[in-house]
């Protein structure tokens, strides 16, 4: 019964150590991989009502892994983002457009979130402004 014992717990020691030197080495990479944006925030100012709505936030992959955009998601409908669909390779940049709806006239904030397989998984896009109601 002893030795019965002393075998479990010995075969069983080698699978938890590679189970905890595997997800230690999972983490330090994602540690390493991230997405880094050269703006957080678009602010339009003022602009005419039917004006070009549109804005880019440029990003690059800073990991040692391809980098996939996931989701782009807008808090509304008004808001409509556009992104690369394909991986982007590391040290490469790409490019997220965001388009406002400029007929809708006064202030608005808007966020687009970006979900990706970066450690910093999310991250929050917003553009900001004030369309003018004359035209």
């Amino acid at each position: 019964m002893f030795f019965r014992r002393l075998i479990v717990k010995i075969s069983v020691l080698p699978l938890l150590l590679i189970l905890v030197v595997s997800l230690n080495a999972q983490a330090v990479q994602a540690e390493k991989d991230s997405i880094k944006f050269d703006k957080l925030e678009h602010d339009y100012g003022t602009i005419e009502r039917g004006a070009d709505g549109t804005s880019e936030f440029i990003f690059t992959n800073k990991g040692k892994n391809p980098l996939v955009l996931n989701n782009v998601r807008a808090t509304c409908g008004c808001t409509v983002p556009e992104w690369p669909r394909e991986p982007i390779a590391p040290g490469e940049k790409g490019v997220i457009k965001v388009r406002y709806n400029t007929n809708i006239a006064g202030t608005f904030n808007k966020s687009v979130t970006v979900l990706s397989n970066a450690a910093n998984k999310m991250v929050v896009l917003r553009i900001k402004g004030k369309v003018d109601a004359k035209k």
